[in-house]
């Protein structure tokens, strides 16, 4: 597995086509974080951002492959194994992303509540950041590989399928991702710092079967 996900990186750096998501992800959080803002509301914006460029990194990964070296990897490490790789080469990506996120709030965020009058501990803000990031990142590479081919074969509907399915996810109230953001804001207005270890329990499980769906079904659909 370890080869099949270092081929997958190279051919997904090499392909360049992860520059528009990390450039829109860029912009994003470079227009909605601002200087001196409070720390624990720029986390959960810059995790909420996350969410559907995790989802577009993944469909970038999974029809990456040209068709004839997707035959061949398939034949020599099986399909599933092969689709899978392509999956954890996108999370690897969104990871990064996410890394470079939470880094970057840290310097230019208040560590401070939002009202700007309790005190925040900066790497227990970050930790609770990194993890709200990594909720949305594992929801956003579920979502990716349940609105990519071989669960949809028709590749036009993976777009709006998936922007979608990224909207609802963040808005609703059962999501691990809204219960996530939701504490984050709501730890921003206290002054407080909860770490969102049950929306990440239930993130992971999440990303687990829709990763385990997508890999059957890409070795029956061939």
């Amino acid at each position: 597995m370890t080869a099949l996900v270092r081929y997958q990186a190279a051919l997904f750096a090499g392909s360049y086509r992860w520059l528009p998501p990390l450039l829109v992800y860029a912009a994003f959080l470079a227009i909605g974080v601002q200087t001196g803002g409070p720390i624990l509301d720029a986390y959960g914006y810059a995790a909420g951002g996350l969410l559907p460029v995790a989802v577009w990194l993944t469909r970038v990964c999974v029809a990456n492959e040209p068709p004839a070296a997707r035959s061949c990897t398939a034949a020599a490490a099986g399909p599933a194994r092969a689709h899978c790789a392509a999956l954890l080469t996108a999370a690897g990506a969104a990871l990064l992303l996410a890394l470079a996120g939470t880094a970057f709030v840290a310097l230019l965020s208040d560590p401070r509540s939002t009202d700007h009058q309790v005190a925040v501990p900066v790497l227990p803000a970050a930790g609770a950041g990194l993890l709200t990031a990594l909720v949305c990142l594992l929801l956003g590479t579920a979502l990716g590989a349940l609105c990519s081919w071989p669960v949809l074969r028709r590749p036009g509907w993976g777009v709006p399928a998936g922007l979608i399915a990224a909207l609802l996810v963040l808005v609703l109230g059962a999501s691990p991702a809204n219960a996530a953001l939701t504490g984050m804001i709501t730890g921003s207005e206290h002054g407080t710092v909860t770490a969102p270890w049950l929306p990440l329990a239930a993130a992971a499980l999440l990303a687990s079967g829709a990763t385990a769906l997508a890999c059957a079904l890409t070795g029956r659909r061939g």
